[in-house]
């Protein structure tokens, strides 16, 4: 790990629809991106935006002032925090930025711990497109001097950072907005489909409930896909967006916390995948509830 310097070299790890996203960004704001992931098209990618690929997760540690994790899952964060561990990482600060269980978060935090680095919480608020554009909030947990070092680098991938609290704490609060998120896509797609079923233009009719008090970021965001039924590329996918319910779900089962709305939206989410939608942007909860009420054929899986 080499000395901070103060316009860093980031590492990412991770270079999917979000960590290409970041790299792409850093790298317009002039920081220099140094990164991994095992798919070849992603390190290819990487290097069309001019960061540099590497072959390992090592190899970024060894490179990278700071280094950004963006993965998927819990087993590619338990490999790479392994891989990690085993590099000379000591005095480094990483960031993990993904939707991951937190208990997942805190075996990575000892593990790298006891490797010398620090490890945040930091997930973020917003999609796929949302941080093509760097209009992400990065809801920054733990060490306050290991996110003051981070600030630079997240201030070039996102619009807003707000250190919300002690490790953990990042995590938490993504569940909170995440609720939030999947009940206004499906009142987004409610009332979308009233508002068809009542011979309303769908054009209209999204510009002026944007205008008034209806409206949501999820509603002037996911809107214009629903009503033009255009749900791939994804930019959060249905299949994805399951695994981050279940984090919901779970966290509010451990404090007893009534969550009636969310809830009652689970079925339609569930219907996406049952109609195939896996793949399919979150907007597509529009032609689960329009097949549901018998008008399919615009949008048929095949036909997103």
């Amino acid at each position: 790990m080499t000395e901070p310097a103060a316009r860093p070299s980031v590492g990412i790890i991770g270079l999917g629809i979000m960590g290409l996203a970041y790299a792409r960004n850093l790298r317009s704001n002039g920081l220099d991106v140094v990164g991994h992931d095992p798919v070849p098209a992603a390190l290819e990618a990487l290097g069309d935006c001019g960061g540099r690929p590497l072959a390992s997760a090592r190899a970024v540690a060894e490179q990278a002032d700071v280094i950004l994790l963006a993965l998927a899952s819990v087993e590619a964060l338990e490999a790479v925090s392994g891989e990690l561990a085993r590099a000379p990482i000591s005095g480094a600060v990483i960031a993990e930025m993904g939707t991951l269980p937190l208990d997942a978060k805190q075996a990575a935090r000892s593990a790298l711990e006891a490797a010398g680095a620090v490890l945040l919480d930091c997930p973020v608020s917003g999609t796929g497109a949302q941080a093509a554009r760097g209009d992400l909030v990065v809801f920054a947990s733990g060490d306050t001097d290991a996110v003051a070092r981070m600030r630079p680098v997240f201030t070039g991938l996102a619009r807003e950072v707000r250190h919300v609290g002690p490790f953990g704490a990042g995590t938490k609060l993504k569940c909170v907005a995440n609720l939030l998120v999947t009940i206004h896509n499906l009142a987004a797609a409610e009332a979308l489909l009233l508002a068809e079923r009542s011979g309303l233009d769908l054009q209209m009719v999204l510009d002026a409930l944007c205008a008034g008090a209806a409206t949501s970021r999820m509603l002037e965001m996911r809107g214009p896909l629903m009503i033009a039924g255009e749900y791939e590329p994804a930019t959060m996918k249905m299949d994805v967006h399951m695994k981050d319910l279940a984090l919901i779900l779970d966290q509010a089962r451990s404090l007893d916390c009534p969550v009636p709305l969310m809830a009652a939206s689970l079925p339609y989410y569930a219907a996406a995948l049952a109609q195939g939608r896996d793949k399919q942007d979150t907007a597509a909860l529009f032609g689960v509830l329009r097949q549901l009420c018998g008008r399919s054929s615009r949008d048929a899986p095949d036909a997103a």
